[in-house]
C-alpha cells in the first residue's frame, strides 16, 4: 500500500467518481489512476468502487470505511510535514487564506499589516472567491483557512465565529431616499436596487426579508464584488445594499449610507479550518488578530470537537 494510492482514491471520490477529472487534478493519466486503485483493491481483497464497464458508479460500504481512514492518514501525513516545517523554519513559512472580496478589501488589511509586521518571513497569500470556492479550496488544502460568512453550510470544516455585521443602503449624495426618516422595505421597492449575488448569505437575507413582507424588490444588478456595486450606484443605476463594513465615508466620496440592519438582520463572519489539521503558531496568531476572543485554547476546543458556537463571546 502506498500513499500515492490513497491520494488517488481520495481524489476520485472528491471528483464524484470521475477518473478523468481526478487524473487532471493529480497531474497523471486516467489509466494510471485506474491501475493504482485496482492494485489497492487487490491488495486489500475488497471492492472499493462499484463499476459499470469502465465507469465508476458508487462507493461500496467497505470502500467508505477505507476512504475515511485514507483521508485521515493523508491529513496526518500533511500534519507531520507541517510540524517539521514549523520547528525547522521557526517564524517562516507560507499562509494561504481563502476569502471573499469584501473581507479581503475591508476587514483584512489592518490584520494583514500587523501580521506581516510580526512575521516578515511568512509568505502570505490571499485567494478571493465565492463561498463555495473558498470552502473547497480549504478542504483541498489549497488554503490554510477560510474567512467568509457562509461557512456554517460546510460541516466538513471546523467553523469559528469572528464578528457580527449588518447591511446598509448606499445612495449618491442628495438622493431622495436619504431624506427618509424611517427606511422601510416598501420604500426600497420604489427604487432599482444593486446588491450581492445569490451565493452570499447577505443576498439571501435581503430576499427573505422582502418575501416575508410580500414585496417584490427591483434588483437590477447583482455582483460578488462590493466595489462593483458601489461603481454602479455612483453611475446612478440604483441604490446599493452592501455590508456596513464596506462603507467608508472618507473614501466613498459622493456616496452616503443609511443603516439597514433593522430590515435585514445581522450576519456573522466565520473562520473555517480543516478538521484534524495541525495549526502552526503563526496560524493561531492570525486567527487571534482577526478575532480577539478566539484564543489558542478556544481554537483547540473547537478543533477537538468540544465546540465553539456562534454566540461565543460575540
Amino acid at each position: 500500500m502506498k500513499l500515492q494510492q490513497l491520494r488517488y482514491l481520495v481524489e476520485v471520490a472528491r471528483s464524484n467518481l470521475n477518473i478523468s477529472e481526478a487524473a487532471e487534478v493529480l497531474y497523471t493519466s486516467q489509466p494510471g489512476v485506474s491501475k493504482q486503485i485496482k492494485l489497492l483493491e487487490d491488495e486489500l481483497g475488497i471492492i472499493i468502487f462499484e463499476r459499470s464497464g469502465k465507469r465508476l458508479t458508487a462507493i461500496t460500504e467497505p470502500g467508505k470505511r477505507v476512504l475515511e481512514i485514507a483521508r485521515r492518514l493523508l491529513r496526518e501525513t500533511e500534519n507531520i510535514k507541517r510540524v517539521g516545517e514549523e520547528y525547522a523554519s521557526g517564524k517562516s513559512g507560507c499562509l494561504a487564506i481563502a476569502t471573499t472580496h469584501t473581507q479581503a478589501r475591508y476587514a483584512l488589511p489592518r490584520i494583514v499589516k500587523e501580521f506581516v509586521g510580526r512575521y516578515p518571513k511568512v509568505r502570505l497569500t490571499l485567494h478571493q472567491g465565492n463561498p463555495a470556492q473558498i470552502a473547497e479550496w480549504t478542504l483541498q488544502g489549497k488554503a490554510d483557512l477560510a474567512i467568509a460568512t457562509e461557512l456554517d453550510q460546510y460541516p466538513e470544516l471546523v467553523v469559528l465565529p469572528s464578528y457580527q455585521w449588518g447591511l446598509c443602503l448606499i445612495a449618491p449624495d442628495g438622493h431622495p431616499v436619504l431624506a427618509e426618516k424611517n427606511l422601510t422595505l416598501s420604500v426600497l421597492t420604489k427604487w432599482p436596487l444593486i446588491t450581492y449575488d445569490t451565493v452570499f448569505s447577505a443576498r439571501i437575507r435581503v430576499d427573505q426579508a422582502f418575501e416575508r413582507a410580500q414585496l417584490t424588490p427591483n434588483i437590477v444588478l447583482a455582483a460578488i464584488d462590493t466595489d462593483v456595486i458601489k461603481t454602479y450606484v455612483e453611475l446612478g443605476l440604483g441604490l446599493g445594499i452592501i455590508a456596513d463594513i464596506a462603507h467608508d465615508a472618507e473614501r466613498d466620496l459622493g456616496l452616503s449610507a443609511i443603516g439597514a440592519a433593522h430590515l435585514f438582520g445581522s450576519n456573522i463572519t466565520r473562520i473555517g479550518l480543516r478538521r484534524g489539521t495541525y495549526l502552526r503558531c503563526f496560524e493561531y496568531d492570525f486567527i487571534s488578530l482577526f478575532a480577539g476572543h478566539l484564543t489558542r485554547k478556544a481554537i483547540d476546543m473547537a478543533m477537538s470537537g468540544t465546540g465553539v458556537g456562534d454566540d461565543y463571546a460575540l
